[in-house]
């Protein structure tokens, strides 16, 4: 089944997302128990909520533990066993080091300067001195490069001296007289014009002479080729002999082995490696790279896999509210310890805890530049030392007197009223924004460079009271911040601003307000107690009700990992699935600006988005998904082995879109199947003449996970 063939299925499968398709309730009665299809949609309809989607038998665990129950189990993942998972992530070694380690494994431009102008020693390990001697040789070709291009084109400019002979010290490459090749180019020019005979013989003397540039030439492409045969020999070492020739190498050949990997090539170099060793040859190309894509890989392997499903779905929704860009420079060596140590602790405790930790981290300090915010009126921004002070704390003198930058710095103050805590439309003011800025200066990073963490700088504090939402901050150091965090946690704007987030991602985009209402309710008498709001929403029967079912279209991270999970794919590499995220517009960690991603419907529904998730469905259900495996023939039961094609489609779905799928969704895949039966190739891989090939079955299960009903939960 060709691709082009399903765009008609596209378009009407699509139209019915863009448009809104109301509920779509197929309801079966259960055929094997007397548990009611009402108790069999309750459970689908947690499950699609509280986790990234159903798996392969998930209702039938559900519904015999009792929905309730499962929730609350949910809602306490220190109860469950999460072991499994650990299993799968213990490869990906970043995920356990902290800031400062992974800097030191993975340095960035900066810090490969710092060790280039012997300010930073090179390390001492074999395989961290690897990394950093590549990424100096790289540093130190692209500062050649840049120093060539400035004299040639000072050289350009300059006036021809063709005529006048070569100036002194400008054509020599050296004492003994040899000449480069714009030498000999001026020398040929001016023969004609030289004064004698003598002078003729030395200059054809030089011309005939090789060039020291053509004999490093020479010199490098037998190096070139030596490497080659180097590296193709490379794959067939054992794992540990590889790593050790590859360690052994001269750096040329190290850069050539690098280059040779770059854009996910290669991947026969790491082929029984041990993780730190695969690591290492991934990080001569991008050291950062290495970490943030072994985080990303480490998300989707959770969502997929976790038995720990709510605190997956609550620490991506938290890290999304309190968003930081690892693109940002340090950021991306810290972003690892910011989900770990700072989201995920605190994804089901107090908001205001939370909101502390937040502030505090220098994953959020870096993004939203509040590290470098300085008081106007403070130590630093008027110039006075560290220790100039006179009798009654009175300054002695100034640095720079007259000079008097503020250095204040408003993102976080701004970021921190409008998106954390009171929401844009919360009240608040200009000047609030700014005097919530000079609470917070001060809150910086301990060499961050270095990946150090939270540090409070007295020197950079703005001095004074604040006059915050009109309550007066007294002068008070760090203490000053926390006032206000506090006082921002426990506001009802906010109570009601997070209540209604929780809202738009557990019931519908547009809520209804009475949930709201009690929800916010909650908040402020649990004193931000996050579970005890989300169990006022689990447990109201806004939640359950018909109009919530399948009312929350999925965003691209869900769809994918649900669609895995759906398929009970086995995922051998993650890395080709958070690609696919990128392609849909959405990569992990990627949102630029502090509002993270939407939850909304609006800013995922177009015909190109419906065109990009059909293609992943098809690629994933087809084969096409490298590092993923679907058994066709375990998609429902075996329904490979049906008479035909059409036999298989209810059994797929059933088992891949267990609430029902729409008539229109139904005949639109029929139709495909009718045109693959008439326009297709004949019978393959020795089925009989008839039977549903491993490749319709595939065909059918992507045009499911592409349907208007798996797009919504």
């Amino acid at each position: 089944m060709r691709l082009d063939r399903t765009k008609f299925a596209i378009l009407l499968l699509g139209l019915g997302l863009m448009c809104a398709v109301p509920r779509l309730l197929a309801k079966k009665k259960d055929e094997s128990a007397s548990i009611s299809a009402e108790d069999r949609r309750r459970a689908l309809h947690a499950l699609n909520r509280l986790t990234f989607g159903p798996r392969p038998g998930d209702v039938e665990q559900v519904l015999a533990m009792g929905v309730d129950k499962w929730i609350d189990l949910q809602l306490h993942p220190e109860r469950i066993d999460d072991s499994a998972l650990d299993a799968r992530l213990e490869p990906l070694r970043t995920l356990r080091m902290s800031s400062r380690e992974i800097t030191e494994d993975f340095p960035d431009p900066q810090e490969i300067n710092q060790v280039m102008n012997g300010k930073r020693p090179m390390p001492s390990d074999p395989a961290r001195r690897l990394i950093y001697e590549v990424q100096l040789a790289r540093l130190q070709d692209r500062k050649d490069r840049k120093e060539d291009a400035g004299k040639n084109a000072v050289a350009a400019a300059a006036p021809d001296k063709a005529n006048n002979g070569p100036a002194e010290g400008s054509a020599m490459n050296g004492a003994d007289g040899d000449m480069n090749s714009a030498a000999r180019s001026e020398a040929a020019a001016g023969i004609q014009n030289a004064p004698d005979n003598e002078n003729i013989m030395a200059t054809a003397s030089a011309w005939a002479k090789p060039a020291p540039a053509d004999e490093e030439r020479t010199r490098r492409r037998e190096e070139q080729l030596y490497a080659d045969v180097e590296l193709q020999q490379l794959p067939s070492l054992p794992p540990d002999e590889r790593f050790r020739r590859i360690l052994a190498m001269p750096v040329s050949e190290q850069i050539s082995l690098a280059d040779s990997m770059r854009g996910g090539k290669g991947q026969e170099f790491l082929v029984g490696l041990a993780p730190q060793q695969k690591e290492t040859l991934l990080a001569m190309n991008n050291p950062g790279g290495v970490v943030t894509s072994e985080l990303a890989q480490a998300k989707i392997l959770r969502a997929i896999y976790s038995q720990q499903q709510f605190e997956e779905v609550m620490t991506d929704f938290w890290i999304n509210h309190f968003n930081v860009f690892m693109d940002k420079g340090l950021d991306r060596l810290m972003i690892t310890s910011y989900e770990r140590d700072v989201i995920r602790p605190h994804a089901l405790g107090r908001f205001e805890d939370l909101l502390v930790a937040t502030a505090k981290s220098p994953a959020m300090l870096f993004y939203l530049d509040n590290w470098l915010s300085v008081g106007p009126n403070s130590s630093q921004a008027l110039g006075i030392p560290p220790r100039g002070q006179g009798p009654y704390g009175r300054p002695q003198g100034r640095l720079n007197p007259g000079k008097r930058p503020s250095g204040l710095n408003e993102n976080y103050g701004r970021e921190l009223l409008e998106l954390h805590t009171l929401s844009v439309s919360g009240g608040y003011s200009q000047r609030d924004v700014t005097e919530v800025a000079k609470v917070f200066t001060g809150w910086t990073i301990d060499k961050p460079a270095f990946g150090g963490g939270f540090k409070f700088e007295p020197r950079m504090h703005e001095p004074g009271p604040k006059l915050v939402l009109g309550h007066r901050i007294k002068e008070n150091g760090e203490r000053e911040g926390l006032e206000a965090l506090h006082r921002l946690a426990t506001s009802p704007r906010t109570a009601h601003f997070i209540s209604l987030k929780l809202a738009q991602r557990f019931v519908s985009d547009d809520p209804p307000q009475a949930l709201v209402d009690r929800m916010t309710k909650t908040f402020l008498k649990k004193k931000g107690d996050i579970r005890e709001v989300l169990l006022t929403l689990f447990h109201s029967p806004e939640f359950w009700d018909d109009s919530t079912y399948r009312a929350k279209v999925k965003t691209p991270f869900e769809f994918v990992a649900s669609a895995v999970r759906a398929t009970g794919a086995e995922v051998d590499n993650a890395l080709p699935l958070t690609r696919q995220l990128n392609n849909m517009g959405m990569p992990l960690y990627g949102a630029q600006p502090p509002t993270g991603y939407s939850m909304k419907a609006e800013t995922w529904v177009s015909s190109s988005a419906l065109l990009n998730r059909m293609n992943f469905a098809l690629a994933l259900t087809n084969g096409r998904m490298r590092g993923v495996t679907v058994d066709a023939a375990q998609l429902a039961g075996g329904v490979a082995g049906t008479p035909d094609a059409m036999a298989a489609l209810p059994a797929l779905e059933a088992s891949l879109i267990a609430g029902g799928v729409s008539k229109q969704t139904h005949d639109s895949i029929a139709a495909q199947i009718e045109g693959a039966k008439q326009n297709g190739p004949g019978d393959r891989g020795g089925a009989h003449k008839g039977a549903a090939r491993p490749a319709e079955v595939n065909m059918i299960a992507g045009l499911l996970l592409g349907s208007p009903e798996f797009q919504r939960r």
